[in-house]
């Protein structure tokens, strides 16, 4: 029988549901934190030695398999080999392979196809799950030392950021007494498919698992039986194709603005011969003509005139020509704030307030006509296949698309769309209450399914089940709420802000029903099982710490909030 040498320890079969992940989860990120910290600092041998210890580790081997076969939203997606990971058996046996030395080469990926909002078809690229698991390796090992470098003003895909922090930094930009009102509201045509993999290449630089990133890229496809190559592009379906788009878009700041960072750690931006200092890491709007917000490879560049805006637009498609990329023609376009934009289901405008400003305008930041009329479809259909179901299924299906919704749109100003959203959904509900009993009269329908059914609120007309007290949430339950932006270019990744994101991290506590906000609140926003952020992308479950078949029940005292998968690890070990 062939012996296999375990990377950092003796040979050992896994056994998936004896991993201890709080461990696990230390060593990488503390792997992770050493390697951001060297590239602080610059010290690019000190990065390659811990890339390549970060590699080798068995952590991180465990970590990237559970995130690709149990958390990320193609986990039941099978590759062009056919295989998915679904038992911890298989998964064990996943991580021994991944634990030895033998030379890899990538398979290609699969072609599949899903609908955009046009209407048209996004090409997605699905590798097969081994060069997932592979790619979720090399991205902790790449990342942290991108994340070192990586401008402020990005905010898709990375580590501690997100749509609402991109919105947040436009709110700073757009109010009116700024003086950039001017907006190039830009989309790149393609950006996943059309990255130039000589360019790319050249940003990473000789660093460890370069040759399997080169292999990724040049991989190809298979569409419909027949293999295609890829000369550009990264494969919209991989682990580390956000990351890898990330760095190709880097520099964008500093291709609209003229600024220099000192050895003190102070910018100095120059504009028209006059210089302004500022420490870098805080949230203070760009002093230069112009400032940038990018959410991937959907950015808004603000300028201080139109002229000024069609340059930048000239100076973004020469910087872009030597990534291979160009501008949408039809999704690029310069607006004044009092127009408006769209960004991130966002509209973003100008509103005439000439009794209530100084200014004579206001900056109102609220969802779009597309996403309230996107919302609404996506409702529409699923009552539309409750159909026949009762009462509590349909709120089970419904209310956690309403919490999402408006939990993502509550920083805005919001109230009279959740105000319409709600009026709609109430016509929905008679629609549906008439429809399942077609012969009751309209008094025994309103005793049925309408009374207060939420004894928070002082309203009579809640749709529910009044034998489980279960309702259906409306939009304006939900109050606005202010993001608070994340501060400068603060990384999860940088030791010394610990507390900083601990915090943070508490603080999403908010968006989970009211019976588990305050259990999340206790707990500072974490796993009990594993120790990790509760709001890492896995499914949260109530688990009895006396069980029930002790006696134990759903109190308060005796409920602690973990991962669906530290759920089923604690049962299986117990």
């Amino acid at each position: 029988m062939r012996s296999e040498n375990f990377v950092n320890g003796t040979e050992r079969p896994t056994d998936w549901n004896g991993v201890n992940w709080r461990r696990s989860n230390r060593v990488v990120r503390n792997l992770r934190q050493r390697i951001f910290r060297a590239s602080k600092d610059g010290d690019l041998r000190k990065v390659a030695s811990l890339q390549k210890l970060m590699l080798r580790s068995r952590s991180n081997i465990l970590t990237s398999v559970r995130r690709v076969t149990q958390v990320n939203d193609g986990r039941n997606t099978a590759g062009v080999d056919k295989v998915v990971v679904k038992t911890p058996k298989a998964r064990g046996e996943l991580v021994n392979e991944l634990s030895t030395f033998s030379p890899w080469r990538a398979k290609p990926a699969r072609g599949v196809y899903i609908p955009k909002a046009n209407g048209n078809l996004r090409p997605l690229g699905i590798p097969v799950m081994k060069d997932r698991c592979l790619q979720a390796m090399v991205k902790n090992a790449l990342e942290p030392f991108w994340e070192a470098r990586f401008e402020s003003i990005s905010y898709g895909f990375r580590p501690g950021r997100g749509c609402h922090d991109a919105i947040g930094k436009i709110y700073l930009l757009a109010r009116p007494n700024k003086l950039k009102k001017w907006v190039v509201d830009a989309d790149i045509k393609g950006a996943f498919d059309n990255i130039s993999h000589e360019y790319l290449l050249k940003a990473i630089g000789e660093v460890p698992g370069r040759e399997l990133i080169k292999q990724w890229l040049k991989a190809g496809y298979v569409d419909g039986g027949m293999f295609q190559e890829t000369e550009t592009g990264t494969p919209q379906g991989g682990v580390i194709s956000p990351l890898l788009a990330n760095i190709a878009l880097h520099g964008m700041e500093d291709a609209l603005t003229v600024r220099k960072t000192l050895p003190n750690g102070k910018v100095i931006i120059t504009r028209e011969g006059v210089k302004y200092e500022h420490k870098k890491g805080r949230n203070k709007e760009s002093v230069g003509k112009r400032a940038v917000v990018r959410y991937a490879d959907d950015f808004v560049v603000f300028c201080e005139s139109k002229e000024d805006a069609e340059k930048s637009v000239s100076i973004l498609t020469e910087w872009l020509k030597e990534r291979g990329l160009t501008l949408s023609p039809e999704k690029t376009r310069i607006v004044h704030l009092s127009e408006g934009f769209d960004f991130l289901g966002f509209n973003i405008r100008h509103y005439e307030a000439k009794q209530t400003a100084k200014s004579g305008w206001k900056l109102l930041i609220k969802p779009s006509k597309k996403s309230a009329q996107k919302i609404r479809d996506k409702l529409r259909d699923k009552w539309l296949l409750m159909k026949g179901q009762n009462v509590k299924t349909v709120i089970g299906h419904l209310n956690p698309v309403i919490r999402g919704w408006a939990n993502y749109f509550r920083i805005g100003v919001a109230s009279e769309v959740f105000g319409s959203l709600d009026n709609w959904m109430f016509r929905r509900e008679i629609r549906y209450v008439k429809r399942t009993h077609p012969t009751k009269p309209w008094y025994w329908r309103q005793s049925r399914y309408f009374g207060r059914l939420n004894l928070d609120r002082d309203n009579n007309w809640v749709f529910g089940d009044k034998h489980t007290g279960m309702h259906l949430q409306k939009f304006k339950w939900f109050p606005i709420e202010r993001h608070a932006l994340v501060q400068g270019d603060a990384s999860p990744d940088d030791a010394s802000l610990r507390d900083y994101w601990e915090k943070r991290n508490a603080a999403k506590a908010k968006d989970l029903v009211p019976s588990r906000m305050k259990i999340a609140k206790r707990q500072k926003g974490k796993c009990q099982h594993c120790g990790e952020s509760l709001f890492n992308g896995e499914e949260v479950h109530a688990h009895r710490v006396q069980p029930g078949k002790e006696g134990g029940e759903y109190t308060y005292s005796n409920t602690r909030l973990v991962h669906l998968f530290c759920h089923q690890q604690i049962h299986a070990t117990a």
